[in-house]
């Protein structure tokens, strides 16, 4: 499947629901007929011989429609739902393509509505739109033409009354909900936005005394959700009363038509009743028809918001034809590099050139805003540099995919996410099949292994949202830990101190470096202190090499 589109096996499997709900809705239509014809010929003392095939047609259509209508449900459900996979699985997979450039275009909370809520409403297109309206179409000319063969002028009431209510009845709900249909899904996504902000910084909420101010907003998108879901329920109303109006009235048409046909002996009274009746069963298949149509602009709202995910350009090009990955050693060699996130923005980096051989661990310093983090999403391939190039061993590694590269350059960064399970799990992310002597081995160069022996439940221990029962060191040290577990040849440690104390940075920053003796190491920091272990300091000014000392 590309974007929104349906692929072969949907097509297959919501074209069989279609044939089942056909078969579903003319059973209960000829249901309703057989009935009809059978009390009315009932009441006429016929013998019971001659009612004997319709008590066996009611019964086989009430079969009929049960069977018909559970088979439509689970086979137009389970196309539904593996549509929906298959979509979400599509959206995250661009995801993992934007990450982490591209994703700033996005707020995280409206994303989670995108690719929730927004999919789900896609899906509708298909589930309460095409599939209902197709089953529909088929049915309701199917009757039309049953009521053509006994009375001509019913028919044609009924034809126009259908007609009522598939498209009139949404056009009228439309007039009055357009609008709203269409603000529904970016109002969710805003209050999912709120909503988030409240969760993820509830403390900073309250320590800096701005709960209120939080809830307000979060109560301002509540609010204006509920007004757009308000003015769509009136939409609703509108589209049910249009809709019982043109069935009463197709009713009440086939009887002032039928009446004097009976009399002039055109039509037999037995015939009557089922002229009448039959656009009841006829309305009953139309009836959730406006509602859903109705929908019709929110649904291509949340496609629009889906596919604005799907069309985020890259801020990777990745190659046509990637090379093999290089063979080590795995020297890194900068030549000439700028890079920027923006593509129409100025350059964070400029004209950069730097070496560092295999084995050798360089940290580069500089303040907050002068490219060190720029250069560590270039090495890493989550940016495409805007002029040069980064070779690694020997390999430009615009000409290698960014999965490959990242098999060979691992990154431990400031922020790096700490999953709400245990510790062992977190660290197994790295290497699904670790021994736990290789995951012993990793928690010891990382400086944690005495204390999570100390643990009662020792990898067993949860750490909570985000790692919120860890101190700030404990979760640099895991995540360095899972670095390390990874193996990987070359490592970029982006800013590892950030946020501590200077007592627990220097000794953070002596175990980060012992426990990388050996692996080609990028130690991206501000601080200046505890680097006595490197090879060679690189400072960082204005986006430009300012110098390099070294050690």
């Amino acid at each position: 499947m590309s974007g929104t589109r349906l692929d072969r096996a949907a097509i297959k499997q919501l074209t069989l629901a279609v044939a089942a709900g056909v078969v579903a809705s003319g059973a209960a239509i000829a249901l309703t007929v057989t009935s009809a014809w059978l009390i009315s010929r009932a009441s006429q003392r016929p013998p019971v011989l001659t009612l004997t095939v319709a008590v066996v047609a009611v019964q086989a259509f009430a079969l009929a429609r049960s069977v018909f209508r559970y088979l439509e449900r689970l086979v137009s459900h389970d196309a539904a739902l593996r549509v929906l996979a298959t979509m979400r699985v599509t959206a995250y997979r661009r995801l993992e393509r934007l990450a982490p450039a591209g994703l700033p275009a996005f707020r995280s909370g409206d994303l989670v509505s995108r690719l929730v809520a927004d999919v789900d409403s896609i899906a509708d297109r298909w589930l309460r739109i095409v599939l209902p309206y197709t089953t529909a179409a088929v049915a309701g000319a199917g009757t039309v033409c049953f009521i053509a063969l006994l009375l001509p002028s019913a028919a044609l009431v009924l034809a126009v009354s259908l007609v009522v209510a598939a498209l009139v009845a949404p056009w009228a709900a439309g007039r009055a909900a357009r609008q709203a249909e269409r603000r529904i899904a970016p109002r969710r996504g805003e209050l999912a936005v709120a909503s988030l902000d409240l969760l993820q910084g509830c403390a900073e909420l309250v320590a800096f005394g701005a709960a209120e101010a939080g809830l307000e907003r979060a109560d301002a998108a509540d609010r204006a959700l509920a007004q757009a879901e308000s003015r769509s329920a009136l939409g609703r109303g509108i589209a049910a009363a249009v809709t019982a109006l043109a069935a009463g009235t197709a009713v009440w048409a086939s009887l002032v038509l039928g009446v004097p046909s009976v009399r002039s002996g055109a039509l037999s009274g037995v015939a009557l009743a089922v002229v009448v009746l039959t656009p009841l069963a006829a309305h009953e298949v139309f009836g959730a028809l406006a509602p859903a149509a109705q929908q019709l602009p929110r649904i291509n709202a949340s496609a629009a918001r889906v596919q604005a995910v799907l069309q985020q350009p890259d801020p990777v090009r990745e190659p046509a034809a990637p090379q093999p990955a290089p063979s080590p050693p795995y020297d890194l060699r900068i030549e000439g590099l700028s890079a920027r996130w923006d593509p129409g923005g100025p350059d964070v980096l400029r004209g950069i050139d730097l070496t560092v051989p295999a084995g050798r661990r360089v940290a580069i310093v500089g303040p907050s805003g002068v490219g060190k983090t720029t250069l560590a999403m270039v090495l890493l391939r989550f940016l495409d540099p805007s002029a040069g190039r980064v070779t690694l061993g020997g390999a430009d590694i615009t000409t290698l995919d960014g999965d490959t590269v990242r098999t060979i350059v691992g990154l431990c960064a400031q922020d790096a996410h700490v999953f709400d399970t245990t510790l062992g799990e977190n660290l197994r992310l790295a290497r699904r099949e670790a021994t736990e002597e290789q995951i012993r081995s990793a928690l010891r160069r990382a400086g944690l292994l005495d204390w999570v022996e100390g643990l009662p439940a020792g990898l067993d221990t949860d750490v909570g949202d985000f790692g919120v029962r860890l101190s700030g060191g404990q979760r640099q040290r895991l995540s360095l830990a899972r670095v390390l577990l990874a193996d990987f040849p070359v490592l970029v440690l982006d800013e590892p101190t950030e946020h501590l104390d200077e007592q627990t940075a220097d000794e953070l920053t002596q175990d980060l470096l012992a426990a990388t003796e050996g692996r080609t190491t990028l130690l991206i920091t501000h601080r200046t202190s505890g680097l006595q272990q490197v090879d060679e300091i690189v400072r960082l000014e204005a986006g430009r090499l300012a110098g390099v000392q070294r050690v």
